[in-house]
């Protein structure tokens, strides 16, 4: 049998933060999530599908980072340089210009016509490499992701949401490269055998000064999409990313979910290495019961206003058998937020117990017995 205890966390000792309301923001879809976690602390309209606008080049440059060589030399074709709507560094047929520099067009200064070239020369076809985008945003649990181009024209068969979009962000930056060419504010893009540059500027005004850590990452706008942001900022080692989509303001609504995350996310330390958690008893050992204490630590984030709904449940069974080693597996202990599991943590015996000696265990065993002698 087994003791399932379950008891609310407090935490009386942690810094006195005030609790903030969730921002209202004017984007019809946000979300705010822990770079490294996953973690969602912020949703509105979390799944709701629609138009990415220039998002998708996110897509785009990893999987051109992911299976091309920054240094190969791409020819233009006609189809990528007929490319003219929206934002464009202008290709021309049979221009030459290595991978590099087209991805750093795509990403900076968000040119359309460089995302196909980059496309024909991954996929050997425009839309193979659509093929592959899609493939990889199942991969990654983006699923209710689709893609039917690869520089966010609109278009009825393409179309992502908040969550999704973040999860693929995290993914990326996971990527040095990609890292570097999203928080670059400026550069200049060159081609190949010939004396052309252009100088190319990042769309996201956040990156000039416009927010303290902001790294990243991409903008987008279209009639459909309205205007959208996504959003990285690193501060006291933690990243958050941020997704706002069809924005009245996305400056302002991601400055407010900055501010948000950063004041009101706090790391908890739910259970420290060593630390004993519960007494198990111990059948027939020379000590009544055993300690049992975490194997290892557990620190998770959580927003200030959780802290309340944090729980344990601590799993143990009702006794265990002499001898116990020390180091034993014993149970474990599960926290939850709510219904939601954060995390588990083994429960190993802090200390060895020996089993009781033989003469002992026969002296107790009797002396418990009834006895049947009858006197008169």
């Amino acid at each position: 049998m087994q003791r399932v205890l379950l008891a609310a966390l407090f935490f009386f000792l942690l810094p006195a933060v005030a609790a903030a309301e969730p921002p209202q923001v004017t984007a019809d879809a946000a979300v705010l999530m822990d770079a490294t976690t996953g973690r969602v602390f912020y949703a509105k309209n979390l799944h709701k599908q629609r138009s990415p606008a220039s998002l998708t080049k996110i897509m785009t440059a990893l999987l051109a980072l992911e299976y091309g060589n920054l240094d190969d030399v791409v020819t233009v074709s006609s189809r990528a340089a007929s490319v003219f709507e929206g934002s464009v560094i202008d290709l021309h047929p049979g221009d030459k210009i290595t991978l590099r520099n087209l991805v750093k067009a795509a990403l900076i200064m968000s040119a359309n016509d460089s995302t196909v070239a980059i496309a024909e020369h991954i996929g050997g076809s425009e839309q193979r490499f659509i093929q592959m985008m899609n493939a990889k945003a199942a991969l990654l649990g983006a699923f209710h992701t689709r893609y039917a181009n690869t520089n966010g024209y609109t278009h009825p068969n393409h179309y992502s949401t908040a969550y999704d979009l973040a999860l693929i962000t995290r993914y990326a930056l996971k990527n040095p490269q990609f890292r570097k060419f999203v928080s670059t504010r400026d550069d200049v893009v060159e081609w190949y055998g010939q004396p052309r540059k252009e100088t190319v500027h990042n769309t996201n005004r956040l990156l000039h000064g416009g927010y303290p850590g902001v790294d990243g990452v991409k903008t987008g706008s279209t009639a459909s999409a309205g205007n959208c942001l996504i959003a990285s900022a690193r501060r006291g080692g933690r990243r958050l990313i941020t997704v706002v989509l069809h924005s009245q303001n996305r400056y302002l609504d991601t400055i407010k979910l900055l501010d948000y995350g950063f004041s009101q996310i706090e790391a908890v330390a739910l259970c420290k290495k060593g630390e004993v958690v519960r007494r198990c008893p111990v059948r027939e050992g020379r000590f009544p019961e055993v300690l049992a204490a975490a194997k290892q630590g557990l620190v998770v984030d959580v927003l200030h206003e959780e802290l309340r709904n944090l729980k344990r449940k601590v799993i143990l069974p009702d006794s265990c058998p002499a001898p116990v080693q020390a180091g034993q597996r014993l149970g474990e202990a599960v926290f939850y937020l709510g219904e939601e599991e954060l995390g588990r943590v083994e429960l190993i015996a802090a200390q060895a117990v020996p089993r009781k000696g033989l003469v002992t265990r026969l002296r107790e065993k009797f002396s418990a017995q009834p006895s049947s002698l009858t006197f008169s």
